[in-house]
């Protein structure tokens, strides 16, 4: 693969040339800022910069040579690896902690400056040409700017990070660059990350074709037990306090951001982004957006909740009693005035205010989605991430050094790693059928669970206890819900690392499109497991039961009826055991990670105590030695203190959890009104626990750059779609709102006698052989069990409301996207008038040398083998003693 910097002559990507005033450039800026305290990320020189750790532990005792870091292989491998990261240039210094049973080895890396010129060119790094002074304010602020009314949710963040013009790094052309003179500040702190992680990920260790390659394989395998980069700092503020100017840019997060007061200001979106990147401000930016359209929906859901309060409170029981036939084989005769208090609950999720919910949510989802789009092109193109995907993102490490062959990329004229395609599809095609069997068990598992409630309420109703067999089906409720809540989560962590080991088959070419194909698969299996019970009794349970004297069953057993109060209120109660079991339950897992790990430091602080209790025996008498045992006990280096962090393990899961929300409140809402409200408050706690999470809490995460939120975005769209056809048919089928109307306006509009009209009369066979009983059951059919005219009436108006409901909501969500342009107009005219300007700087350029534009055919003889091309020459700037990263591990002299 050749290097960027390869290309002859004079590179096609033309640097704008723009004039830049000395008080403008980076580096004064970095000059400028408040005094900082002393940086003790550095070597013990006290001025070489550690870019990144690499951890693992050994036992001191050369007995336990089959444990885990004392395994000959890893060794091998350990040795290798660092061998190969310091043919590449990289500074290494190893520092060690002694403990009481074992020692934690840290090797200290660092990347000189030709290193980081070598691989910024490599891996497109932005830089910076010119400071923009551009406002950034939001519709809120701009409207209440407006009316001239205060902004309560306005707070003035410190040491905002500068806005600029920038453009992907040449070696060729450094001079250009603001700060080029100031090789210790020119390249941002997260910058120097991403190219050791570069580094680290696409240096083998061992057989490429094995897939001995990157420092992601060796924490997988145990060889290493951590690599990160370190935080800048603590996050706790000063004791004495200080000037907010002078505080760390973690400080300002922690204090302006991750602290439960701040929970009603505007989040520091760009103090965010220059911390952890783009995609971490990108999901904090979408979280603080969803959240705050939340606030009308659960307004509106709210008032729906307390119409139902009041229908509740001016609702007349029917003053007859009705015998009801047995819900189950074994169970008895029952009263239908018994379950007045819960079939007036039920009318506080079943009234004519669910259907407006209905629409409002339908249409409020279009409308979130479309303004989100808006704000989303805003920010991507405020960070200089507009582009990323389509012209600036490069091969994910790991692809880069596995990938058989090479290929020139049609858009940019590079030369980049190739993956055969015929292949992909067909791991992409194993792939599917995994998840098809993997859905396959979900439903199984559903089954099992629906036979499990039938099964324990025929087993509490033969206890012969009067309360437990009154309450009989509600028990089995209750706890079959709790049941699929654990099957749900127990399923979804074996899923999640199989859908990880498939997408890494499957050999994808970007990051994006790895984390967009392991995404797609794990919500396909996620969306069946979490919505196959809700849907099941919203539009399955007590379809199928028949009617007396011909009940259907499922393998011997009777099919399940609702309960004595209808199938939407389990429905109500099935969605808040799920919605509240998601909420705690990873709060439980997060804090039974947190006390894993308690016991682990506890151990270490005892070893500690005890390994400095003995030296301190053993030297008293040396004064000398005494003093710097004491100095060694009071220090602890920053590379100590971010080891005993938690590892930040991504957004997936953070993003899964809200859009698993995000449908609990637009495809069920019909039947729990309160969802929004309850959404609502989770997420004002989840964004205040994630902000203290990535601050205080996790190891400093990688950055990454994102253009968007990627395919969670038509993930949204199509449970945005699904909403509108599944309100619909719960309004029409499992809901009794249309049958209501149906009475009101064909027999009495006071709904006097309506649950006669809802009840049918057992055969006469069934009565004769049950003690000469007739009784009464949920259906629309006569004495012989046929339907009735009522009942295909009715079918006719619940088929036609499903298509004139989704009709009406889909066009008018329809209007609403033409008339909500994806991107701002002000945002459309700025980018096009950069595009001119970009062009008339081009074209002043052409006198300092001819453009190179690669050819737009590619021929075949473009594609061949990774080992059969002659090896690349060197960049404008390669790294010391670096000859180019092989791809095979078997070349001498390879990083």
């Amino acid at each position: 693969m050749k290097r960027r910097g390869e290309q002859g002559g004079e590179d096609s990507a033309i640097c704008i040339a723009m004039e830049t005033r000395p008080e403008s450039h980076y580096g004064s800026i970095t000059m400028d800022a408040p005094v900082q305290p002393q940086d003790r990320n550095v070597f013990s020189d006290g001025s070489t910069r550690v870019d990144f750790v690499l951890v693992w532990e050994e036992p001191h005792s050369p007995q336990k040579e089959g444990s885990t870091g004392f395994n000959p292989d890893h060794r091998k491998w350990r040795e290798e690896f660092l061998s190969r990261l310091k043919r590449c240039g990289l500074l290494q210094e190893q520092r060690e902690v002694v403990q009481l049973k074992t020692r934690i080895c840290f090797i200290l890396l660092s990347a000189p400056w030709s290193v980081l010129c070598y691989y910024a060119e490599e891996i497109s790094l932005r830089v910076p040409l010119q400071v923009v002074n551009t406002p950034n304010p939001n519709w809120s602020e701009q409207m209440l700017q407006k009316l001239s009314i205060p902004n309560p949710l306005m707070q003035d963040v410190p040491n905002s990070p500068p806005d600029y013009y920038t453009c992907q790094f040449r070696t060729n052309k450094l001079q250009r660059f603001l700060g080029s003179e100031d090789t210790e500040t020119f390249f941002k702190t997260t910058q120097r990350h991403q190219v050791l992680y570069e580094i680290l990920a696409r240096t083998p260790y061992g057989s490429v074709k094995k897939g001995r390659v990157g420092i992601d394989r060796l924490l997988s395998e145990q060889v290493f037990t951590a690599a990160y980069p370190l935080h800048e700092g603590g996050f706790q503020l000063p004791a004495p306090p200080v000037s907010p100017q002078a505080l760390g840019l973690r400080q300002i997060l922690y204090a302006y951001w991750a602290q439960w007061a701040c929970w009603r200001r505007y989040q520091p979106l760009d103090h965010i982004r220059e911390y952890f990147g783009e995609k971490i401000a990108l999901y904090f930016a979408w979280l603080g957006f969803y959240t705050g359209w939340l606030l009308p929906a659960s307004f509106v859901g709210t008032l729906v909740f307390l119409v139902g309060f009041w229908l509740v409170a001016t609702d007349i029981p029917a003053g007859n009693s009705f015998i009801m036939c047995p819900i189950c084989d074994i169970c008895s005769y029952w009263n239908y005035s018994s379950i007045c208090i819960t079939y007036k609950a039920g009318l506080l999720f079943d009234n004519g205010g669910t259907v407006f919910l209905s629409v409002f949510m339908s249409l409020w989802a279009v409308t979130f989605l479309e303004y989100w789009k808006r704000t989303c092109s805003t920010l991507s193109h405020r960070w200089d991430c507009s582009e990323f995907e389509d012209i600036e993102e490069r091969p994910r490490p790991e692809f880069t050094a596995m990938a058989p062959m090479t290929m020139r990329n049609p858009v940019t004229g590079v030369e980049e790693p190739y993956f055969p395609e015929n292949k992909r599809i067909n791991r992409t095609l194993t792939g599917c059928m995994v998840i098809i069997i993997m859905v396959v068990v979900v439903l199984m598992f559903l089954i099992a669970i629906i036979l499990y409630r039938t099964i324990l309420s025929i087993v509490i109703y033969k206890s012969h206890n009067s309360f437990l067999s009154f309450s009989a089906g509600r028990i089995a409720s209750i706890s079959g819900s709790v049941l699929n809540l654990l099957v749900i989560l127990m399923l979804s962590r074996v899923y999640t690392s199989l859908a990880h080991i498939l997408t890494r088959w499957e050999m994808h070419r970007t990051q994006t499109k790895y984390e967009d194909m392991f995404i797609l698969k794990v919500f396909i299996f996620q969306f069946v497991n979490f919505y196959s019970s809700p849907v099941y009794i919203a539009f399955f349970k007590g379809r199928f039961v028949g009617y007396p004297g011909n009940y259907n069953t499922l393998f011997g057993v009777r099919n399940e009826d609702c309960g004595a109060g209808g199938c939407l209120i389990e429905l109500a109660q099935e969605l808040l055991v799920i919605m509240v079991g998601l909420l705690y339950g990873r709060k439980l897992m997060a804090w039974w990670q947190k006390r894993k790990m308690s016991p682990r430091l506890k151990e270490e602080k005892e070893e500690r105590e005890e390994v400095q209790r003995v030296v301190k025996e053993m030297e008293e008498e040396e004064e000398v030695m005494k003093k710097e045992t004491k100095k060694a006990e009071e220090e602890v280096f920053p590379w100590e203190v971010d080891y005993q962090l938690l590892v930040c393990e991504g957004l997936f899961s953070e993003y899964l959890e809200m859009v698993i929300q995000f449908g609990f409140i637009t495809i069920f809402v019909a039947a729990c009104p309160l969802a929004p409200l309850f959404a609502l408050v989770n997420n004002w706690v989840e964004l205040r626990l994630d902000a203290q999470k990535f601050v205080t809490e996790y190891r400093r995460p990688v950055v990454e750059r994102a253009q968007d939120i990627g395919i969670w975005f038509p993930i949204l769209q199509f449970i945005t779609h699904v909403a509108v056809l599944s309100n619909a048919f719960l309004i029409a089928f499992t809901s009794s709102f249309l049958p209501r109307l149906y009475y009101r306006y064909t027999t009495d509009s006071s709904l006097s006698g309506f649950i006669n009209f809802t009840l049918a009369t057992s055969r006469h066979n069934y009565t004769q052989l049950h003690q000469n009983t007739s009784c009464r059951y949920r259906g629309f059919r006569d004495e012989n069990g046929e339907y009735l005219s009522e009942y295909f009436h009715l079918l006719a108006i619940r088929l036609s409301f499903v298509i004139i409901f989704e009709h009406v909501v889909f066009f008018i969500g329809r209007l609403i996207d033409m008339m909500v342009p994806d991107i701002p107009e002000e945002l459309e005219t700025k980018i096009k008038r950069e595009h001119y300007m970009a062009k008339e700087a081009l074209a002043d350029n052409q006198s300092l040398g001819k453009m190179t534009i690669p050819g737009e055919d590619i021929r075949s003889s473009e594609l061949r083998r990774r080992g059969s091309r002659p090896s690349p020459p060197q960049s404008d700037s390669p790294p010391p003693n670096l000859k180019g990263i092989p791809e095979e591990s078997n070349t001498p002299g390879g990083c």
